[in-house]
């Protein structure tokens, strides 16, 4: 790995350990594009990732995200909704990924349609969530903290293979906060590559809505701990 990219994908933790969820972090240096997303082994600690497609190594990071899932819906189930907390803002950038910036555009818009409490808007200069393409051997992934900040890699090869925009409304998932379920159906959008090829659904089905709500209830849930984010398929 080059000195640029080992420097890049030191600050991308640096940011997310010091500063506030979605707070214009930090993000790695601008790459060419197709060139491949910042991260090695010695950042990611054990390097748990996986593809889009189902696989054990991305384990880690779902557990994690699984928890922090389960203490926000605990949390909202124990406390009084609030109608007056405006909607929280993950700005992100599409500078890496010119091949598929409409479609990630489009991917923004379904979130947003989707969802009430965390909004998706373009904007490079703000940006805590980063998309790449690229060419990688494990396919397409998110390296997130779950909280809104890290990078997403579309890789090219298994774009042609899958239905793009599900890969990215899939992996924006994931930066949002929910965690892989393979064995779905293709109506649940976190099941990614597992109902194969032919699933081309892109939209987040009630449940997975409802858990990203309450994800982003207050902002973040608090109470989830924030940490070192992993790659995730």
């Amino acid at each position: 790995m080059s000195t640029f990219l080992k420097a890049s994908a030191a600050a991308a933790v640096g940011a997310l350990l010091s500063v506030a969820p979605v707070a214009g972090s930090s993000a790695p240096g601008a790459a060419a594009p197709g060139a491949a997303a910042p991260g090695s082994a010695s950042v990611h600690g054990s390097g748990s990732f996986s593809g889009y497609v189902p696989g054990s190594r991305d384990d880690a990071q779902n557990a994690r995200l699984r928890q922090q899932l389960a203490q926000a819906v605990r949390s909202a189930s124990a406390s009084k909704p609030s109608s007056t907390l405006a909607a929280t803002t993950v700005y992100f950038s599409t500078a890496n990924a010119p091949t598929y910036r409409s479609l990630i555009r489009q991917g923004a818009s379904v979130w947003n349609s989707s969802v009430t409490n965390v909004r998706l808007v373009e904007d490079s200069s703000r940006a805590t969530l980063r998309y790449y393409e690229g060419n990688d051997s494990r396919g397409s992934y998110a390296s997130t903290n779950g909280h809104g900040s890290g990078y997403i890699l579309i890789d090219y090869t298994q774009a042609r293979q899958y239905y793009t925009l599900r890969i990215i409304t899939h992996e924006t998932g994931h930066v949002l906060g929910l965690p892989d379920h393979y064995s779905g159906p293709c109506s649940e959008l976190m099941s990614g590559g597992g109902p194969g090829p032919s699933c081309t659904n892109v939209y987040p089905n009630s449940t997975e809505r409802s858990k990203v709500n309450s994800l982003w209830r207050n902002g973040f849930t608090a109470g989830v701990t924030k940490a070192a984010f992993n790659k995730v398929g």
